[in-house]
């Protein structure tokens, strides 16, 4: 199991997390500031980080951005801020996924666990996904439905291939327009519903319900296989 790194300032959550994590097996370190969680996460191995933005020192997105300077471990963000400014503001940052508080300690295993399944053996990458709708292959750049190729643009393929190798990670609007189309089209929101809306109309078996390609309201979009 990894060791997960809990980096917030209030004890009644730092002391709830580690009984639960450590009860599913997780070796857990803990921190209470900013500046604690950076010197932590660079002395000792750390699997994943769990994150609360509001600290008495740096605020989490400051964390974010300098640990990324030099480490990719996972960081799911668990923060009282709902609003979505802060929710982007992170994600582009770095953090892989974000939870707000009050929140379920089933669910913040489940989004632990599938942030874990997204970075294990990133080495070993497994070119053909299969969902219950379509079939990607990532190495021939194929898309098949019903036993049919389903024809993609070269801007639909570059979505959806951003998407199959972040299956279950929250990407923002932000970093699809600047990965698919480049940094000068980061404001054109407008681009991204209408390519999504055009993937699920090809892949989704109820495109006006998918079950895929699911919307973060205000956010951006999330890739469940």
């Amino acid at each position: 199991m990894s060791n997960v790194l809990v980096v917030d300032d209030d004890p009644h959550i730092v002391k709830a997390l580690r009984i639960t994590l450590q009860a599913h097996g997780y070796k857990v370190a803990t921190a209470s500031d900013g500046e604690s969680a950076l010197r932590s996460a660079a002395k000792h191995p750390v699997g994943v980080l769990i994150l609360d933005l509001g600290l008495p020192d740096i605020d989490g997105t400051t964390v974010i951005t300098r640990l990324r300077a030099w480490s990719s471990v996972p960081i799911l963000v668990l923060s009282a801020r709902h609003g979505s400014e802060d929710k982007v503001e992170a994600l582009d940052a770095g953090a892989d996924d974000y939870i707000t508080k009050p929140f379920g300690l089933d669910e913040l295993l489940a989004r632990l666990r599938a942030v874990l399944r997204r970075t294990a053996d990133p080495g070993e990458e497994q070119p053909v996904l299969v969902t219950e709708s379509f079939t990607v292959d990532l190495a021939m750049r194929r898309v098949t439905r019903d036993g049919e190729d389903v024809r993609l643009t070269p801007t639909e393929w570059r979505i959806l291939d951003l998407f199959v190798r972040n299956p279950e990670k929250l990407i923002t609007q932000q970093q699809l327009l600047s990965e698919v189309w480049g940094p000068a089209y980061a404001k054109e929101a407008n681009y991204v519903r209408v390519y999504m809306a055009q993937l699920r109309r090809k892949l989704e078996s109820e495109p006006g319900n998918p079950r895929h390609l699911i919307t973060e309201v205000g956010i951006g979009y999330r890739f469940m296989p």
